[in-house]
């Protein structure tokens, strides 16, 4: 019986290339693969398999399609595995070929053909290579099983013409999708090689090796999988000899994760910068050949790497981002590192939200592309607030409002030289968007900006805000909050950006560890890079704060005492011990009063 793996859905996504999302426990497809809608706003993620159960639905009313993994295993010729494919899944009918009586004698115009690319005639005989009889430009290569069943005629053309003929290759329609060459194998089954075109397997014969096949269809078709399954699971290993084409090894990806015996694959630079068997024989001779599949190196697991080969990095000259509030960088060497996690954490109202500002204003000045989310403030006060800090005590007016209270003015002038001083550099989330309309996963957010924009940059303000863009339950939510993490810190791993992820601090806390003062799932602490505090403190004025560093990750470095710091109303700044309140970030004339710190000894 078939028991329903979450895998599956995600194996299926694989298999049709499709572009998905995982959200509130389904897996979301942007195009729906029945209906496959030109893509517009209202048709785009419709499709979706649930995560639990494997069942499927379309909710556009001209598809509504539903099913579950076995539906879409026989509309999409998609394999579940053998022995669920050969108990479910009907097998199609194909059309019975006549397979010769004698083997098939090659024609003069193949064997010169082929010849001419490298190919014996000895081989060209073995898997009975020929052309059409009325069309001796057209060569034929005949698909025999492993009982020498004709089973798939594959043709191609000698004299292709890119501007006058429609196809370079073609096959018999209705036929059952096998690997050429099958029949030429020898009952070992120790090592099969499987190249991408059948010149290719041609190819490595011609070098004198043994069990060469080649997919019928190219690299993107696998409809041969499931009618090949038992007998290419029987070798105790398989090479992959792909075209290498864009620095990839076609087949590579798909089979190393469906088959189950050993993988192997020709290594890159054994190719020596030709793009197959074929050229590789023509230019290098058949040694070559032997020296690919001699070579051949183990497909590595998934996530595993050699230590050996990981890179040797110096900490101290990775990038920082300058948080401009001197003590903090000093204890961090430089500043923020890129490629993880920062999290601040503070009591509500305390200025979490407003150093979080700063240090995007700071990243804008030193040149990097920010996005923020602000999960609390509409879109117009983020900006007033941002403005503010840029602009600067200089350029900011005092009134008198009609209250009687005294308030702080940008002019509309100086507002508009900030806005183009880091137009194109800050992006925002547009918090405009309402209930009932189409809300997408801030996750997939961040990422797309991150590759649309080039950001490398982003605030977060703040994680249960977040959260709600995500879905789910409160009952899970320290599941959601532990899951949101993780992927926000893969994210920041994977494009080597920084992410300011801002949290609220426990209402109650009695634990001495600082990291678990943060409320919610323990994970949020644990995933981060550096864990910064600001909060009130005990013996200080009202507009001062502690600035704290729990967890430095990257150089074991903290800070549990705190440093003061100070905040200005006027200009919205957090300054201490060494910083310019009055900093011109040189959006108002064309001075760069940036000071890059350098710290000679890093130990000090």
């Amino acid at each position: 019986m078939y028991e329903f793996k979450e895998q599956d859905a995600f194996d299926f996504a694989k298999y049709i290339h499709a572009r998905t999302r995982e959200h509130n426990g389904e897996l979301s497809f942007r195009l729906c693969p029945y209906c496959n809608p030109k893509p517009s706003r209202g048709n785009l993620n419709t499709f979706s398999i649930n995560l639990k159960t494997g069942q499927f639905k379309c909710l556009r009313g001209s598809c509504g399609v539903s099913g579950n993994m076995l539906t879409l295993s026989r509309d999409f010729d998609f394999s579940l595995g053998n022995e669920v494919d050969e108990y479910y899944r009907p097998r199609r009918q194909f059309r019975k070929m006549k397979t010769p009586k004698e083997p098939i004698r090659p024609k003069p115009e193949a064997v010169k053909y082929l010849t001419e690319r490298g190919i014996p005639e000895d081989v060209i005989k073995r898997y009975q290579i020929t052309v059409q009889t009325e069309y001796p430009n057209i060569l034929v290569f005949p698909f025999l099983d492993a009982a020498g069943r004709m089973q798939f005629v594959k043709y191609r053309k000698t004299d292709f013409d890119r501007e006058k003929d429609k196809n370079k290759e073609w096959c018999e329609a209705n036929c059952k999708p096998i690997l050429f060459g099958m029949a030429q194998c020898n009952d070992k089954f120790d090592r099969l090689i499987i190249t991408e075109g059948q010149i290719d397997s041609l190819s490595v014969a011609a070098a004198g090796i043994e069990n060469a096949v080649s997919v019928p269809t190219g690299a993107k078709g696998f409809t041969w999988v499931p009618y090949c399954w038992d007998w290419i699971n029987r070798f105790a290993e398989v090479i992959v000899f792909g075209d290498h084409e864009k620095g990839r090894i076609t087949l590579l990806d798909e089979l190393s994760s469906r088959l189950k015996c050993t993988v192997k694959h020709i290594r890159k630079e054994d190719y020596r910068g030709c793009k197959d068997a074929n050229e590789i024989l023509q230019k290098y001779g058949a040694e070559q050949i032997r020296e690919c599949i001699k070579n051949a190196a183990v497909v590595p697991l998934r996530s595993v790497i050699d230590l050996a080969e990981v890179e040797n990095v110096d900490i101290f000259k990775l990038p920082k981002l300058q948080t401009g509030i001197r003590q903090l960088d000093r204890l961090l060497y430089g500043g923020i590192p890129f490629g993880g996690v920062a999290l601040i954490s503070g009591k509500p109202g305390e200025g979490k939200s407003t150093l979080a500002s700063q240090v995007l204003v700071n990243a804008v000045y030193q040149g990097h592309k920010c996005f923020a989310y602000s999960g609390e403030l509409p879109n117009y006060l983020f900006r007033s607030w941002i403005d503010f800090q840029i602009a600067g005590w200089n350029h900011i007016t005092e009134y008198q409002n009609k209250w009687g209270d005294r308030n702080y003015k940008v002019s509309d002038t100086n507002r508009q030289l900030i806005a183009d001083w880091y137009r194109g550099k800050c992006f925002l989330y547009d918090n405009r968007i309402v209930e009932g309309d189409e809300k997408e996963s801030l996750l997939a957010i961040t990422e797309n900006v991150i590759m649309q924009y080039g950001v490398d940059v982003i605030l977060l303000d703040n994680l249960m805000t977040a959260l709600d863009l995500e879905g789910g339950n409160a009952f899970d939510k320290y599941d959601r909050q532990s899951l949101f993490v993780k992927k926000l810190a893969r994210i920041a791993l994977k494009y080597n950006v920084l992410i300011l992820l801002v949290a609220h601090k426990r209402k109650n806390n009695f634990t001495a560890n600082e990291n678990d003062e943060i409320s919610g799932s323990g994970d949020i602490s644990n995933l981060a890079t550096i864990t910064i505090a600001y909060e009130k403190g005990k013996d200080l004025h009202p507009g001062q704060r502690l600035l704290k560093v729990s967890k430095n990750r990257l150089f074991g470095k903290t800070e549990t005492k705190g440093f003061v710091l100070d905040y200005d109303e006027k200009s919205k700044r957090i300054y201490g011990d060494g910083d310019e309140l009055g900093f011109d970030y040189g959006w108002d004339k064309n001075n760069d009063s940036w000071v890059e710190w350098e710290f000679e000894t890093p130990f000090t």
